[in-house]
């Protein structure tokens, strides 16, 4: 990955990163101002509203993570490379996401594993 496209990436990271805990602000923000609810019914669509901005909140505070360790990679120079076996990622999977740690076959290959383990715990 030549300089042009780390640099591309970064400020993508950067503002992701930003993005994201603008919405985590805005999701928490939310769930605290109900508005008026005076019928339970109304009361029963804000809970159910809360549980979603819940699930919101938490998803986003576990991408957080991942952003900062991609601009940690990008810093050390080791952005776009297969953690398991050191082979470029690739632009248009990093493009889809840019947090991604694992070429595709790789990544792949362990959802596979994934799901046959869970099929065998089933069983």
């Amino acid at each position: 990955m030549n300089d042009e496209q780390l640099a591309f990436f970064k400020k993508h990271l950067i503002d992701l990163h930003d993005s994201t805990r603008e919405r985590i602000r805005e999701a928490k923000e939310q769930m605290l101002s109900p508005p008026d609810l005076s019928d339970i019914s109304d009361r029963a669509s804000w809970e159910e509203q809360c549980a979603i901005l819940m699930r919101i909140v938490d998803r986003e505070q576990k991408l957080l993570p991942k952003i900062q360790q991609s601009l940690e990679r990008i810093r050390l120079g080791e952005y776009g490379y297969c953690l398991e076996t050191g082979e470029p990622i690739g632009i248009p999977r990093l493009l889809a996401r840019p947090t991604a740690e694992y070429c595709a076959d790789v990544k792949i290959y362990q959802e596979l594993k994934e799901h046959i383990y869970h099929k065998q715990r089933e069983t």
